[in-house]
């Protein structure tokens, strides 16, 4: 009987992810593929990125408009709103066998609610992780609870989702996916990066991804001063900027991140490189500096060094490559000259990626085109 998937994603980095699982999905004989792109995928602000997934070659069945142009908590949660019942009358519609979704973003956590009141199955992809600084950490645990099949990263992941109270024959360890992605694309050499990005790099090159660390009590906006203070004093470097998420304070990032580009003709602001671009840019720089996921889940595999700024990726398993520094000029001064450094560059050739060498996906688009998902609505709690 053919097995109707449907994989739900919010934004360019979750699509990223899910990229080859809903490949996998779509080639399989047994499985039929859905799409709901909603979110930044459909937000001008963010680049209208549900034209990279039709690029691909994927098909989506519905584009469910939610996200408000207030990224206050009130806007947001008026968009999460708007998602809950766009994703509910989707569903309805498309009547899928098992929904797919992945991570930890308000608009995952409306359309597994929406999938629970349903009774559809859902599978949860990198859960069991910790980000301390950030809402998603709660986003995260709560789409745990939601969902009936787990597939995670790591081993101390798969722990603390049994610890959550879910049955272990349900929690899957399958690795990260953004290896699978760094292991099948072709990426660009710099001559064709600089085209591609109307760019020229320098001795020295970084890209910044810097996200609101939605739980810290320090402002958003001068933790980013900072960042940009630090970035100033840097002499024959291309500076990189990517956008931030949709989350509360995202707009005011936006805004410094353009005015210092504007100023600074060695810097350049992009609303989304896509996964291509991205990783290529990964491959060409020095480091990576920010508080973003990608700079602990995937930039170790390039040995490359990440620059983790705050506390909104505290708790993540992180590769040696990692340097953690405090969200002030000093510190993230101090960082930069580390990263630059003899020693540190020596170190950097013996990194092994905690994420694991790729694979994952096509275990998981095995797992769902077998496992039985008869009853598996009906949960009971897990004791330790």
């Amino acid at each position: 009987m053919n097995r109707k998937i449907c994989v739900i994603t919010g934004s360019r980095a979750e699509y990223g992810l899910l990229r080859w699982i809903m490949q996998g999905v779509k080639n399989h004989s047994d499985l039929t593929l859905q799409i709901i792109a909603t979110g930044m995928h459909l937000s001008k602000d963010f680049g209208l990125t549900f034209k990279e997934i039709e690029n691909d070659g994927f098909q989506i069945n519905y584009k469910i408009e939610m996200l408000s142009s207030d990224d206050s908590a009130l806007g947001i949660a008026e968009s999460m709103s708007r998602g809950l019942i766009g994703i509910a009358k989707a569903l309805d519609k498309l009547k899928p066998d098992l929904v797919l979704v992945l991570g930890d973003r308000f608009e995952i956590f409306v359309s597994v609610t929406a999938a629970l009141v349903a009774k559809i199955p859902v599978a949860h992809l990198h859960g069991g992780e910790v980000t301390v600084g950030a809402i998603d950490d709660a986003f995260r645990h709560g789409i745990t609870k939601m969902s009936h099949l787990h597939f995670v990263a790591t081993q101390e992941y798969r722990n603390r989702v049994i610890q959550l109270g879910e049955n272990p024959n349900s929690v899957f360890l399958v690795g990260g996916l953004g290896v699978d992605s760094i292991n099948r694309l072709k990426l660009l050499d710099r001559k064709e990066l600089e085209k591609e990005l109307s760019i020229e790099f320098s001795e020295n090159n970084l890209l910044i991804t810097f996200h609101p660390a939605t739980l810290d009590e320090s402002s958003i906006s001068s933790q980013m001063q900072e960042l940009l203070n630090a970035l100033t004093d840097l002499k024959d470097t291309t500076l990189l900027f990517t956008m931030p998420n949709a989350d509360t304070g995202g707009q005011a990032i936006i805004k410094m991140i353009n005015k210092f580009v504007s100023k600074n003709s060695n810097s350049h602001a992009f609303t989304s490189l896509g996964q291509l671009n991205y990783f290529s840019c990964i491959a060409q720089v020095d480091g990576v500096i920010g508080n973003s996921s990608s700079g602990l889940l995937e930039v170790p595999s390039f040995k490359k060094g990440t620059i983790n700024i705050g506390d909104r990726q505290k708790g993540r398993l992180q590769a040696r490559s990692v340097i953690n520094c405090g969200p002030n000029k000093h510190s993230i001064t101090d960082a930069i000259h580390s990263l630059y450094s003899e020693e540190f560059k020596r170190n950097l050739i013996s990194t092994v990626n905690p994420y694991g060498e790729g694979g994952a996906s096509e275990k998981i688009v095995q797992i769902v085109s077998t496992i039985s998902l008869e009853q598996i609505v009906k949960k009971t709690f897990y004791d330790l």
